[in-house]
């Protein structure tokens, strides 16, 4: 992951919800795979979209130098080809790498209290360097590091104890292989491939995606680095067919074909996957039904430990995020960068901490939520919807102590989330409904009304 390279692969158009939904479509995405319905599909990411909140983790050999290489500190994960360092002197850095202080369960107890619901943990990033004892190639954490073990199937354990969802991020890119080099002189990214080890490498990647599904009992593949011109979506469709193989419920993002094209292609068969993967962006409306996407952002500027990023982001901003997905149908991945030590920065804790006491109050209005009924944006804020219920988020407290919502819908009754006794009085007006609010926010970060419906419209 890289903002400066990679915010082109956001969802860059609304699609029509007929096309993107129809069973025609969907099958031609799985040529290779045994026809699914829309109705499958949804029944199979149901636990996934109910989740709407997870964690990320970008973790890997680029944590040791910590964004510092020479006479520079502004690198990050992508320091190997930021800095070009030759593949001898990058492995070097394996032998420095000795978590000693990595506790999954902490991490894991982390996401939870955040009020996250799954975990998605980088693998295998650009670099080419395996976090667990894979048997495809000794250049992993197992075979190279002091630390002398794999970190995957820990972490996959502790999620699961947790009650959470575990995911894996996986490179199609490799920097280290040899099968690969450089595009660009004094750059690794993108790479090129030799044509007669191109079927070498796509197996060795199916080898260790086997274990990844086999041994870790991942349930999100969550892949990346396939803007490469060798990389086609046909080569998507093989890998995504092979992996269902292994597990018909994998859930497994856009960027296994071709990133962004993935999506605005499934009418004519040319996307792979099943969601959207905007990335470090909010898309400024929702998508429809039956069109499943993602945001991922960082806590800070980059995806990996940096010793001199602290520009955090505030717990207001990570739940106003979070609210702004939810609200058009989308889920949050949210990154934190632990250190080479294996801790995740206090900064990054403490920030989740406080997101994790909006969450536990107000967590009805995020979990299961659909998109917001309305057709357009309300002023005041974003709205999540269940059948039978609108949950307000307001961001700018009415002054005048009303709050008006659009006409088109049998409103019942309304109340906050965090006092559901008290009931707010309603008057019908011609443009809709106006509330009566308390004088002042009950929440300085997003205070949530609930109001009760005839139905809601999607």
């Amino acid at each position: 992951m890289k903002p400066s390279q990679l915010l082109h692969f956001a969802l860059a158009a609304l699609m029509p919800v007929a096309v993107l939904t129809s069973s025609a479509a969907f099958a031609q995405t799985r040529a290779h795979a045994p026809v699914e319905t829309a109705e499958q599909k949804a029944e199979r990411l149901q636990w996934w979209t109910d989740a709407r909140f997870g964690m990320f983790i970008h973790w890997g050999l680029f944590t040791v130098p910590a964004g510092e290489w020479k006479e520079k500190d502004s690198y990050a994960e992508w320091i190997m080809d930021d800095a070009y360092i030759p593949r001898a002197e990058y492995e070097q850095i394996a032998k420095q790498f000795n978590p000693v202080k990595y506790d999954p369960d902490e991490w894991a107890r982390i996401a939870k209290g955040a009020g996250m619901k799954y975990i998605v943990f980088t693998s295998k990033h650009h670099e080419g360097f395996a976090m667990w004892d894979t048997k495809a190639t000794d250049y992993n954490i197992a075979k190279r590091t002091p630390y002398g073990k794999g970190v995957l199937k820990e972490l996959a354990e502790a999620t699961r104890r947790q009650g959470l969802h575990f995911g894996t991020y996986y490179s199609i890119m490799d920097w280290h292989h040899p099968s690969q080099s450089g595009e660009k002189q004094g750059h690794y990214n993108p790479t090129t491939i030799d044509p007669k080890r191109k079927r070498e490498y796509i197996d060795e990647m199916k080898a260790e995606l086997k274990e990844l599904v086999t041994e870790t009992g991942t349930e999100i593949l969550w892949f990346d680095g396939e803007w490469l011109n060798w990389w086609t979506n046909e080569d998507g469709r093989e890998l995504y067919a092979y992996l269902h193989s292994l597990n018909p419920n994998l859930i497994i993002n856009n960027r296994i074909g071709k990133g962004r094209d993935s999506m605005q292609g499934m009418d004519k068969g040319e996307g792979v996957g099943d969601f959207g993967t905007p990335e470090q962006e909010i898309p400024p409306l929702g998508y429809g039904p039956g069109v499943y996407w993602e945001s991922c952002m960082t806590l800070n500027d980059h995806w990996g430990f940096i010793r001199r990023d602290h520009n955090w982001k505030s717990p207001k901003t990570i739940v106003r995020n979070l609210i702004d997905v939810a609200s058009k149908g989308g889920n949050y991945l949210l990154n934190v960068g632990p250190t080479a030590e294996g801790l995740i920065p206090q900064p990054s804790v403490e920030r989740l901490a406080e997101v994790g006491k909006w969450m536990k109050v107000n967590g009805e209005s995020i979990y299961g939520t659909q998109a917001s009924p309305f057709a357009e944006p309300v002023a005041w804020g974003r709205v999540t919807s269940k059948p039978g219920k609108l949950y307000l988020h307001v961001f700018d407290w009415p002054k005048d102590g009303r709050l008006a919502l659009p006409a088109g819908i049998e409103y019942r009754r309304a109340y906050l989330l965090a006092e559901p006794d008290r009931t707010l009085k309603m008057r019908k007006t011609r443009q809709g409904v106006r509330l009566s609010v308390p004088a002042s926010a009950p929440d300085s970060v997003a205070s949530v009304i609930v109001v009760e419906t005839a139905q809601t419209r999607h």
